[in-house]
């Protein structure tokens, strides 16, 4: 099996997962459309500068994105118990071409995620230039590089069992203090949030202000991106020696 094939098989194999589908994807949008649509008019959700269907659109974008990502992991796990790593491994298929093919998978749920929420951002009446839609989901994709790396890692470090409640948790942990569901004004959370990599996913709105990120937040993407890719690793490796 060549490394091309395999990814092919686990982007249908995630295709054809049709619950995986509905809850992944039918709760986020559901979600905007409640906390946006009432609001759809206010111009400047409480101070932020953006509108309220635009801020809980990327809010939203990075609640679902960063599940599709760690929901990744979930699925090594279930590989894991199943023995299919196992056999993989007595196979000339190449490691990073199965860590390739579950990171292709998770980003494919978040694209098809953040085409579903543009539509229903559109639908509320976000206008944007073709460019800045582009911008944005590009940062998007850029702060998703450490949550893919923590997807590996949960993967090969925590059991089936485990997995569910700590993507759960973690997602909605995340989402709480990056100002997924509000604005984070003044305090302590507002002073933390900017040192999370999933507070610049939520940020990535400013891009329809003509600022994006600030080198603090390229910063800290990319320092919590080579941290986790290090924790990965090392959990495949220690997952390797076991098996």
């Amino acid at each position: 099996m060549t490394a091309v094939t395999y990814t092919g098989l686990e982007l249908v194999r995630n295709l054809r997962n049709r619950q995986y589908f509905v809850l992944s994807l039918g709760l986020p949008v559901s979600l905007y459309l409640l906390m946006a649509g009432p609001r759809r008019d206010v111009t400047d959700l409480a101070g932020s500068g953006v509108s309220a269907p635009l801020y809980y659109l990327t809010g939203i974008i990075a609640f679902a994105t960063i599940a599709a990502m760690l929901a990744g992991g979930a699925r090594i796990a279930g590989d894991r118990v199943a023995g299919w790593t196992r056999q993989l491994r007595l196979t000339p298929l190449p490691a990073r071409a199965y860590l390739r093919g579950k990171l292709a998978a998770a980003y494919m749920m978040a694209l098809i995620a953040i085409g579903l929420l543009d539509a229903a951002g559109a639908a509320l009446g976000v206008r944007l230039p073709a460019g800045v839609w582009l911008h944005m989901t590009g940062l998007v994709l850029i702060g998703l590089i450490p949550f893919a790396a923590l997807g590996v890692a949960l993967g090969h470090a925590l059991g089936v069992e485990a997995l569910g409640p700590a993507v759960g948790g973690l997602t909605s942990l995340l989402a709480f203090v990056s100002g997924t569901w509000f604005p984070l004004g003044h305090g302590t959370l507002a002073d933390l949030a900017p040192y999370l990599p999933s507070y610049w996913l939520v940020q990535a709105s400013r891009v329809a202000l003509g600022s994006g990120w600030p080198v603090q937040g390229w910063l800290v993407v990319a320092a919590w991106s080579a941290a986790l890719t290090a924790a990965a690793a090392y959990a495949y490796r220690r997952d390797t020696r076991r098996s």
